[in-house]
């Protein structure tokens, strides 16, 4: 991402919402037990985890509610996030 689409982004964030704020991150990962270890990993145990695998049980979709302190904590998030082989940020 550019800077100049992140700094678009971090405006639209900042208009959207009043720091901290409970923010909703959604993930889709191939269907490993590691994936959503690793995701467990960047986002800690204090956050509320909801998962679904897909029909035929090759990829799970993973929403993480976590409360941010600002814009900057999400693009982190999804910057480490990224790292996972096979993720899909959405």
């Amino acid at each position: 991402m550019n800077d100049e689409h992140k700094k678009r982004l971090k405006k639209q964030l900042d208009d959207m919402h009043v720091w901290p704020a409970v923010f909703m991150f959604k993930f889709v990962v191939p269907t490993l037990p590691a994936n959503i270890v690793e995701l467990k990993s960047i986002f800690g145990e204090v956050v509320e985890y909801s998962t679904r695998e897909s029909r035929n049980g090759k990829y799970t979709s993973v929403t993480i509610k976590e409360m941010v302190l600002s814009a900057d904590i999400i693009f982190e998030r999804y910057e480490q996030a990224s790292k996972i082989e096979g993720i899909i940020s959405l």
